[in-house]
């Protein structure tokens, strides 16, 4: 009787590792997929400066922190908390890196639509 009870047990628990391999569908990871794809990939106005080059090492640092959190994830909101601190993360640079261009003049041609 225990092993009738635990195969559909043991079924459950690789199906949700499966599922994870192949491609999870957390909405925490939607969100994060969508800031990365609002990157900046280039400067406002063409202006290469420290802004500029900050805003582009916070990125690379928030992609690297996300690759550590999810390799220490040990459960499922350890998953969800990895991918949206790194989507706040990519949302907030851009906020900054955008707010401190205009106060020097520059504005960002970037019209979003939602």
């Amino acid at each position: 009787m225990k092993f009738a009870i635990a195969t559909p047990i043991i079924a459950l628990g690789m199906m949700a590792t499966a599922g994870q391999a192949a491609g999870s569908d957390l909405y925490e990871e939607r969100l994060a997929r969508a800031e990365e794809r609002m990157i900046l990939t280039a400067p406002i106005a063409g202006i290469e400066n420290s802004l500029w080059y900050d805003y582009r090492i916070d990125i690379t640092e928030a992609q690297k922190e996300l690759r550590a959190d999810l390799g220490r994830a040990s459960d499922l909101e350890d998953l969800r908390d990895a991918w949206e601190e790194y989507a706040r993360e990519l949302r907030q640079e851009r906020k900054e890196y955008i707010e401190e261009m205009a106060e020097r003049g520059y504005r960002s041609g970037t019209v979003t639509v939602g």
